[in-house]
C-alpha cells in the first residue's frame, strides 16, 4: 500500500501502512465516541461517515462546535498536553474511526513529514473555521449564520457542482450549531425552501439539498 495517490498525500493510506498502533472502530449514529471529562488519549480519523463535536455547559446547556466528515481529524488536543476531552464526539451516521495513540503520533509527526504537513494545514485549516464562527456568531443575523452552516455542512465550494447534500441532520442540531432556537431555524428553513435554495421532503433527517443560490443570503448586506 502506497500512502500517495495521482500525486496528493494520502493520510489514510499513510496511517494504515505505516505500522503504528492503531485500532479501527465502527460507531453506529448517535454513538459518543468519546464524552467530555474522558481521559485525552488517542487522536482520532475518520474514515468514513460524520461526527459532531459539542460542549455541555455546568447549566446543560449543549452547543455544537463542528460537524467533521471523512478526511478530517479530530481530538487533536491529547498532542497539546490536554488531560481530558474540552467536549464530546457523537457520530451523526455511522462512522468508521481509525484511533491513533498520541505518542505514536508525535512520533509519526516528527518523522514523517509528509503526515506532519497534512497535519499543519489541518490544523490551520480548523482555527481559521474557529476564527470565521466567532465573526459570524458576533455579526450575522441568524438567517446569515443558518445558510452559513449549510453551506459548510454540503462543503459547498469543495466540489465544482452547482448543487450538494447535506445527509441527516435534525433542527435541533442546526440550532445548536446557529445559536438560536429550534422555531427560528424551522422558520428559516422553510423560507429557504420556498425562494428554491434548498429542498427536502418533511423530514430533515432524509437530507437536505442545498442550491448555490443560498450563497446569496450569505452575501447580502
Amino acid at each position: 500500500m502506497t500512502a500517495r495517490r495521482n500525486g496528493a498525500f494520502n493520510a489514510q493510506a499513510f496511517l494504515e501502512s505505516s505500522g503504528i498502533a492503531r485500532k479501527i472502530v465502527d460507531y453506529e449514529r448517535a454513538d459518543a465516541i468519546f464524552t467530555q471529562g474522558d481521559p485525552c488519549d488517542h487522536v482520532m480519523y475518520i474514515q468514513k461517515g460524520a461526527i459532531k463535536l459539542s460542549v455541555l455547559s455546568k447549566a446543560g446547556r449543549e452547543a455544537v462546535v463542528a460537524m467533521l466528515g471523512p478526511g478530517e481529524f479530530f481530538g487533536e488536543g491529547c498532542l497539546a498536553g490536554q488531560p481530558v476531552r474540552m467536549g464530546t464526539a457523537t457520530a451523526t451516521t455511522e462512522s468508521t474511526i481509525l484511533l491513533i495513540d498520541k505518542t505514536q503520533m508525535v512520533r509519526l509527526l516528527h518523522k514523517q513529514h509528509a503526515l506532519s504537513d497534512r497535519f499543519i494545514a489541518h490544523m490551520l485549516a480548523r482555527n481559521i473555521r474557529i476564527e470565521e464562527d466567532l465573526i459570524d456568531q458576533l455579526f450575522n443575523s441568524s438567517e446569515k449564520r443558518l445558510a452559513r452552516t449549510l453551506l459548510l455542512l454540503a462543503r459547498y465550494g469543495q466540489r465544482d457542482k452547482p448543487r450538494q447534500i447535506v445527509p441527516k441532520i435534525s433542527q435541533e442540531t442546526l440550532s445548536e450549531m446557529v445559536g438560536t432556537t429550534r422555531s427560528r431555524v424551522n422558520f428559516f428553513m422553510n423560507k429557504f425552501k420556498r425562494l428554491g435554495f434548498i429542498e427536502y421532503d418533511g423530514d430533515l433527517e432524509a437530507g437536505i439539498e442545498i442550491n448555490s443560490s443560498l450563497l446569496s443570503v450569505v452575501l447580502r448586506d
